[in-house]
């Protein structure tokens, strides 16, 4: 921590610099000089104000299996760390080298759904938009369906502020909160505070399954938000334990004697303290969206073969699933998937709220493309 503290305080003209660049673009975007689109299409913006650890992609699957039943709902990203560039939309490989690895894992997950990349984000909306789907028809002829969606959910946009989001979200991390932040590179914050009340819900991500009443009160307080805004407050539910192809496995945790846990995600603590639960725990932590190697996967094999016993087993999350994949050989490597949920019926109310606005702004929009 004092050696954080003190890197901290050397960066500080940098973080001066910093902050003076996101003003002006702030202050551009505020005067109309730089212009922002609103798309003729139902949108929902996830993102935050910190560097990451929020759990912004457990909330995009939330929303994508709330809407994607009644509306055609896709999913466009930037992709980080992807090794392609401008739009790509997934053709059902799930490839994380394409599409990154995030989006390769939604997409993987829910079939029904585009999932496309792109860094400009208004115009990975426009060429969802272009998106057909060419359908044979009864007598054999072939007729174009429009398969273009009726809802896009944008991962990580708060600070793309080129688009405006029909419906902004913005998630901070419970033991991170934006409020005991400050902006890069002092702290890990890509745009002052007041960026918040861009957003119209909320969230308070990982919190504790089990939350004190006056602690949320306080938390609510410390976020300083305006009457306009909603504030929801979420947490990680953990399932069982599945192999690569999404089986579940027959494993009890309490039975074993030791289980490495591999992860390559900014906060792990949510996941370690589940598991501390029910197991002994040792912990092999890479960088968030870590690009694992044949040397990283000797360096588990090494940890795993050290540790005591023999019952013991590898648990990693599903984004490193998806890295991580084709290269782990016989190493007997488990994934802890995870859903989001909400407190006191937060999850009914979230819901509500969300399904509310969707079909209302997607009533205007067809209504307005009547008289356009």
């Amino acid at each position: 921590m004092k050696f954080r503290t003190t890197i901290s305080w050397l960066l500080l003209p940098l973080t001066m610099w910093y902050a003076v660049g996101v003003a002006v673009r702030n202050f551009l975007y505020a005067l109309g000089i730089k212009r922002q689109e609103a798309p003729h299409i139902t949108t929902i913006g996830v993102g935050n104000l910190s560097t990451g650890g929020t759990g912004k992609t457990p909330h995009v699957e939330y929303l994508v299996e709330l809407l994607s039943e009644r509306y055609r709902t896709a999913v466009l990203s930037r992709g980080y760390k992807r090794k392609s560039k401008g739009f790509v939309l997934d053709d059902g490989s799930h490839d994380s080298a394409l599409l990154g690895d995030e989006p390769a894992m939604i997409a993987r997950k829910h079939p029904n759904v585009q999932v496309a990349v792109c860094e400009n984000r208004v115009e990975g909306v426009k060429r969802l938009m272009e998106v057909p789907e060419v359908l044979e028809g009864q007598e054999g002829q072939e007729e174009e369906v429009d398969n273009s969606p009726q809802l896009v959910i944008l991962d990580d946009v708060l600070q793309h502020r080129a688009i405006k989001p029909s419906i902004n979200l913005l998630l901070t991390e419970y033991r991170h909160p934006y409020f005991k932040d400050y902006i890069l590179p002092y702290g890990n914050l890509r745009e002052f505070r007041s960026g918040r009340y861009r957003a119209s819900i909320v969230i308070v991500t990982k919190s504790p399954a089990r939350l004190n009443p006056i602690e949320k009160h306080n938390i609510i307080n410390d976020l300083k938000l305006q009457n306009y805004q909603k504030v929801f407050f979420s947490y990680f539910k953990y399932g069982p334990l599945q192999t690569f192809d999404g089986s579940p496995a027959d494993i009890d945790l309490r039975r074993l004697d030791h289980v490495l846990v591999v992860t390559g995600i900014a906060h792990p603590e949510p996941m370690l303290d589940e598991l501390r639960r029910s197991c002994k725990v040792q912990h092999l932590r890479f960088a968030d969206h870590h690009d694992y190697n044949s040397h990283d996967i000797a360096r588990i094999a090494e940890a795993f073969k050290a540790m005591s016993g023999s019952r013991k087993i590898i648990i990693t999350t599903e984004k490193d699933a998806v890295r991580t994949q084709g290269l782990v050989g016989e190493l007997p490597v488990y994934i802890l998937p995870i859903k989001v949920a909400f407190h006191q019926d937060g999850d009914m109310v979230f819901d509500r709220v969300i399904e509310s606005a969707v079909r209302e702004n997607i009533s205007f929009l067809s209504k307005l493309s009547i008289w356009s």
